[in-house]
């Protein structure tokens, strides 16, 4: 069984991989892994939420933990509905939205056995 975990250097990605990201919710992606996305997977600026050229934004700056549940579970339910993309998830939430990987991993278990969904492996190593 292949381990699915996201790499912490992405610099390039295969057509079929998503840049998978934490955002805000105004698409203001001036820093971490929302700049990356930015500036070399096809985020929009304005758009905060959801597929974004090769990126997907999920936002984490609004609120706690509860408050960003639901737009993990909407991607989720994207990755369970695009099998034929590979989507690669940072450590959102765990840069500058200050949450630690114990409050993050959490919102992910449900896709931890998604074929087609890489964790990054301190939210791996949540689970175990």
């Amino acid at each position: 069984m292949m381990e699915r975990i996201t790499s912490d250097h992405i610099e390039s990605l295969a057509s079929n991989e998503i840049f998978v990201f934490g955002s805000n919710l105004a698409g203001v992606h001036g820093g971490g892994a929302a700049r990356v996305a930015y500036k070399k997977f096809g985020a929009v600026w304005g758009q905060g939420v959801g597929l974004q050229g090769q990126s997907y934004g999920i936002p984490t700056m609004h609120g706690g933990v509860a408050r960003i549940q639901p737009y993990v579970d909407e991607f989720i339910i994207f990755a369970e509905d695009h099998p034929e993309l590979n989507f690669l998830v940072t450590r959102i939430g765990c840069g500058i939205a200050g949450f630690k990987d114990s409050e993050i991993a959490p919102l992910f278990e449900r896709a931890k056995d998604l074929e087609n969904v890489w964790l990054p492996r301190s939210f791996r190593e949540c689970y175990q």
